[in-house]
């Protein structure tokens, strides 16, 4: 199966609070780029979607669902704010995956949990570094519990 980590589009540096920072034109844009990019790699309907509830993310993913509007499952979680804790993140996706078996999911989230969640599922990898909407492809086998990353793509 597939795990692909995404960070949210470039936010306007202030609002009100963290949680309620907006997406830029340009985050916008590229969100929309990346989902483009991502259904074509796509060869069934992403399975489920996991979507930070700040303000960033969600529109993050506003912009990308026309491109991937077939995704089946969307969910909000609040595990996978910008301090989220990466292990416990792994150990809720491995045991909803051990019991729904889904063949991808898209996580939609911040810095810095996306690139502790990508060293906490690939053994060995330090964490990635990500650009805003960029997405880490991790190729994960339940049956072994080995991850490994396919690749990552930033936006032009």
């Amino acid at each position: 199966m597939r795990i692909y980590i995404m960070r949210h589009g470039e936010a306007e540096n202030f609002a009100a609070s963290d949680a309620e920072r907006p997406l830029t034109e340009r985050g916008s844009r590229q969100s929309k780029q990346m989902a483009e990019m991502l259904s074509q790699q796509l060869v069934q309907p992403l399975d489920m979607v996991l979507v930070s509830p700040y303000l960033r993310a969600q529109q993050t993913w506003q912009c990308m669902e026309p491109s991937l509007a077939d995704a089946i499952d969307v969910q909000v979680s609040d595990e996978i704010t910008p301090y989220g804790d990466a292990e416990t993140v792994v150990d809720y996706l491995k045991a909803m995956i051990s019991v729904k078996k889904p063949q991808s999911i898209l996580i939609v989230s911040h810095l810095p949990l996306v690139g502790y969640l990508t060293a906490e599922l690939v053994a060995g990898l330090q964490p990635l570094m990500f650009t805003t909407s960029a997405i880490a492809a991790i190729d994960y086998d339940p049956a072994s519990d080995v991850a490994e990353l396919a690749w990552q793509q930033v936006p032009k």
